[in-house]
């Protein structure tokens, strides 16, 4: 996985800037978005596999299947790829470019796991918590996890805060068998 962030690294930031200069950072998010996931159909990888065909057919191929979804600037991206046999990469570079996007715009996604179904006044709360701690906007997804008895677990990139029931649960353990 590293290796194929390093190689796709260089795609995400040409694609990056390029976007930015043309100030269409979010429409670029967009079409690397459904280029991701066309690149990871299974069946597209299988089309694109079979050794008759050359480089300039694979990236017609694709653009084709991505339709009038992209712009110039996209399609020449996705030629480049395929010239350099890296269409492959796309779910890496459109990782790499929203995290790019996210550190351009100083947004933070967190993701809240919570034990039951948080309602909207209990997201808010801890969203003006969260923008308050970490200085930035936020950018939240929820999901449940009944396993952790109660409480939240927050993920916000590296930080992760572990307010869940079990979590406290574990830390008492851990210091009673000290």
């Amino acid at each position: 996985m590293a290796e194929l962030t390093t190689i796709a690294r260089p795609y995400a930031k040409a694609a990056f800037l390029f976007a930015k200069e043309q100030n269409g950072l979010a429409e670029w998010e967009q079409m690397l978005g459904l280029a991701a996931a066309v690149a990871r159909d299974a069946d597209m990888r299988a089309y694109l596999d079979q050794p008759e065909l050359d480089r300039a057919q694979q990236a017609e191929a694709f653009i084709e299947v991505c339709g009038d979804e992209l712009n110039e600037g996209a399609r020449n991206f996705i030629t480049q790829l395929a010239a350099n046999k890296r269409l492959a990469l796309l779910p890496t570079v459109r990782v790499l470019f929203h995290e790019l996007l996210a550190a351009d715009q100083r947004i933070t996604d967190v993701e809240l796991i919570a034990a039951f179904e948080l309602d909207d006044a209990e997201t808010e709360k801890l969203v003006a918590a969260l923008k308050q701690r970490l200085g930035q906007e936020v950018q939240v997804s929820t999901g449940v996890d009944e396993s952790l008895i109660g409480g939240v677990l927050v993920r916000a990139g590296d930080t992760v805060i572990d307010g869940s029931v079990r979590g406290r649960l574990d830390r008492l353990a851990e210091q009673l068998n000290s």
